[in-house]
């Protein structure tokens, strides 16, 4: 891979250690006077009633316990915070900052008709879908039961209904039959990867696509407390935000490292930067939170072309690349078909302002002319990736119900097809974009359903992502796998080098033959890996970016919705 690239990225800077170092996150180092910051407070230990009037002395206010993740969300004045983090209880405060969504029916293009074909359709599976909400349409009801979103919490003020639209069309992705697109002249059936799992819906994300870190957190909470009533063996966040700090301090982070340990499986779309050279890092390292924490399975999008094999199938331009900020977490983990995704429709936001995203009859019915139909959108972005992989994981577990959330993962990325083309060019518009198939821009590669299910290994330990680290002394990059995951076992104490290994599942390894693939750097030794780039003061920790009024505390920037509606060629 670019090598030079690598060894900057890789090499901490002093600002970056002392931001970590603090108890305090980046962006509240320099805020100051009485104005009240809403933070997360996350403490060394639990929660007794004692604790959060800390935050009283500090003349905060605390407004909901994130039990979670040992914390509560509150507002506190910005000149208090400096003396709350001093205080030995305190082990984290954070923004609670804004989330937003990561935004053709591709189930074929996974070889998810082989599921189908066993009669293997997530039933009795539960999906918590952390979004914005999920509308009642006959695509996710049964005949005979009626609608299979067992429950829908609210936690933006605005009732259960999806007022925005994206997280009906990501439960579509998962769990769509069909209903409407099935009649005497209808020609295609649009279904999701499982389409008779079980959904349970928090939303988080408001009719703009736009919600508070800590809703997500208390979503969370409540998806493991109510994991045996609904038997939620699988979790969906098609949601993030930008990455602060090291995820053994986000809380977000840890609130879905919670849910992972208590068994379910979590999969997070990467976001939606991909195309981001802000910094000069060609979209490498923009991978958003939580798809930095290395439990998860983080999910980036690839382009199916509109047809159902895989030949032609290619990485998306917007899908994020990592290793991950500050940490290192070699990711995406695995990617599927997100772009221009035919699913569900709502009558919300993004109906009302796309109306062209409206699918026509003719699409799936023989009949001429080009009315829109109000069942099915189109979207793009990993949000719908994310669906599904999250629809393969159901299916997986209804086959296999002992699976932990560790095999899942393991199976998956051992699994995922290995042969998208190594430079692809992506047209978008006039907009050209070059590409690599590397192990930052497709993981371990491409969902494959039906590989998965035919699986049988039941892997020991973690199924922890690996970090990227660079030897200075040979000029070789290599991964710090942790010697309890699989691809940590027997390989040099947790190093293993970038050329294919037969110690990792065979002789093509669970990242391919190449997972790094050698080219002349985008624009230079500088463009990734230089001072100037990621860690420089012009870009992720200057004054212009994170802490200019238009990015983290204005409006635009940073904090836009991030939907990609329309897709590319």
């Amino acid at each position: 891979m670019k090598r030079g690239r690598l060894l900057l990225y890789i090499l901490l800077t002093p600002v970056l250690l002392l931001a970590q170092a603090s108890k305090l996150a980046p962006e509240l180092q320099q805020p100051s006077g009485t104005r009240a910051v809403p933070v997360i407070v996350q403490y060394k230990t639990g929660l007794p009633a004692t604790q959060p009037g800390v935050i009283g002395v500090r003349n905060g206010q605390v407004f909901a316990q994130l039990g979670v993740i040992n914390a509560v969300t509150a507002t506190v004045p910005a000149d208090s915070l400096a003396a709350l983090a001093a205080d030995p209880r305190v082990a984290y405060i954070s923004p609670d900052r804004v989330v937003r969504g990561h935004m053709n029916n591709a189930a074929p293009a996974v070889m998810a008709n082989y599921a189908w074909g066993l009669r293997l359709d997530g039933t009795r599976i539960g999906v918590a879908v952390i979004d914005s909400g999920v509308h009642a349409v006959d695509d996710l009801a049964t005949s005979s039961a009626g609608s299979r979103v067992l429950a829908s919490l609210d936690y933006t003020g605005e009732g259960t209904d999806d007022y925005y639209g994206h997280g009906t069309h990501v439960a579509g992705s998962i769990g769509g039959n069909g209903d409407d697109s099935t009649c005497p002249i209808c020609n295609v059936t649009i279904k999701g990867i499982a389409p008779n799992v079980n959904l349970i819906s928090f939303k988080v994300l408001d009719s703009q696509g736009l919600g508070s870190e800590s809703a997500v957190i208390q979503a969370i909470q409540a998806a493991i407390q109510m994991k045996a009533t609904y038997n939620i063996r699988v979790m969906n966040l098609s949601l993030g935000r930008p990455v602060f700090e090291s995820y053994k301090q986000d809380p977000l982070c840890q609130a879905v490292e919670q849910a992972w340990k208590a068994g379910i499986v979590v999969v997070v779309s990467a976001g939606n930067g991909g195309r981001d050279n802000s910094a000069g890092t060609a979209g490498y390292g923009t991978v958003e939170s939580p798809g930095n924490d290395p439990y998860v399975i983080t999910v980036g999008a690839a382009n199916t072309k509109g047809t159902s094999g895989r030949t032609d199938d290619v990485m998306t331009s917007y899908s994020p690349k990592g290793p991950t900020a500050i940490d290192h977490i070699v990711r995406p983990d695995l990617v599927a078909p997100g772009n221009r995704i035919v699913s569900l429709a709502a009558p919300g936001w993004l109906e009302a302002n796309y109306p062209q995203n409206l699918v026509p009859l003719s699409y799936y019915q023989n009949i001429g002319g080009a009315d829109a139909s109000s069942n099915y959108f189109v979207l793009s972005g990993t949000s719908m990736a994310a669906g599904m992989v999250s629809g393969a994981a159901a299916l997986m577990l209804q086959q296999d119900a002992t699976l932990t959330p560790d095999q899942i993962k393991a199976r998956l990325m051992k699994t995922a097809y290995k042969e998208l083309p190594r430079y692809t060019t992506v047209l978008d518009g006039d907009a050209t974009y070059n590409l690599q198939s590397d192990i930052f821009t497709v993981g371990a590669g491409y969902l494959d359903v039906q590989a998965a299910l035919m699986n049988k290994d039941k892997v020991p330990g973690t199924a922890k992502s690996p970090t990227a680290a660079y030897d200075s002394a040979s000029g070789q990059a290599y991964f710090v796998a942790d010697t309890q995951t699989p691809w940590g076992l027997a390989l040099y104490y947790g190093k293993m080098a970038l050329a294919p290994s037969p110690a990792v599942w065979g002789t093509a390894t669970v990242w391919g033959p190449a997972e790094f693939v050698a080219v002349t750097p985008v624009s230079g030794n500088s463009a990734m890996w230089g001072s100037s780039a990621m860690w420089g003061n012009s870009a992720m920790w200057g004054n212009s970016a994170m802490w200019g009024n238009s990015a983290m505390w204005g409006n635009s920037a940073m904090w836009g919705n991030g939907v990609e509606v329309n897709g590319e060629n």
